[in-house]
């Protein structure tokens, strides 16, 4: 289990944990830290292989970034005014 903490336009720090029971925990004090902007869990996996339902995937967000189907925020303000419009 890897927690990510990270915020925009700012420095990114991973961290693995060997017991998942202490995951609530350690978001919680992540959370009550001056200038920690958000904090979000991600699972890891050693398969590095990309599935043909990965692939797919991929191929449709290429797309539909070529036909300019993306948000694009240019400050952390911006982009937290669009999640709270979410």
């Amino acid at each position: 289990m890897s927690v990510t903490i990270t915020a925009p336009h700012s420095s990114q720090m991973i961290v693995t944990l060997e017991n998942n029971a202490m995951v609530s925990d350690i978001k919680k004090a992540l959370r009550l830290i001056k200038g920690i902007a958000s904090v979000r869990m991600a699972r890891v996996t050693d398969d590095n292989q990309i599935t043909p339902a990965l692939y797919a995937k991929i191929k449709k967000a290429r797309q539909e970034y070529a036909n300019g189907e993306t948000i694009s925020c240019n400050s952390p303000e911006e982009m937290q005014q669009y999640f709270d419009s979410l």
